[in-house]
């Protein structure tokens, strides 16, 4: 039976990941800062360099990015990591079809009955 987001979920938006997924996000995130050109990516390193995984700094280190770059992060994740973004942004309330254009797929796991992930 597919599961309900809104109930089994919530919060997870605000649950930090485990170290490896958020270490995951953030070296994807520093590399995609790495590509503009100071000061602009100064700030922005900066503002990420001594960032924690408390909270919900995960979504933080995505939500910095615009739609493009969020593509160009995704498609450097690991699926796990994928897979911890996704339930996330399901739960902070977006989509499926959003999610499917930022190059993201429900969790396997988690995927509501009759979904194709």
């Amino acid at each position: 039976m597919g599961r309900s987001y809104s109930l089994d979920m919530a919060k997870l938006y605000y649950t930090p990941p485990s170290d490896e997924v958020f270490t995951d996000m953030k070296s994807a995130a520093t590399e995609i800062w790495n590509g503009y050109e100071d000061p602009y990516k100064s700030e922005k390193l900066d503002r990420i360099k001594d960032i924690q995984n408390v909270g919900d700094n995960f979504m933080y280190l995505f939500a910095m990015f615009d739609m493009n770059n969020q593509r160009k992060v995704v498609s450097s994740l690991s699926e796990k990591t994928r897979d911890e973004l996704s339930a996330r942004m399901i739960d902070g309330g977006n989509e499926v079809s959003f999610l499917a254009l930022l190059g993201l797929c429900p969790p396997k796991e988690e995927a509501p009955e009759g979904e194709i992930t």
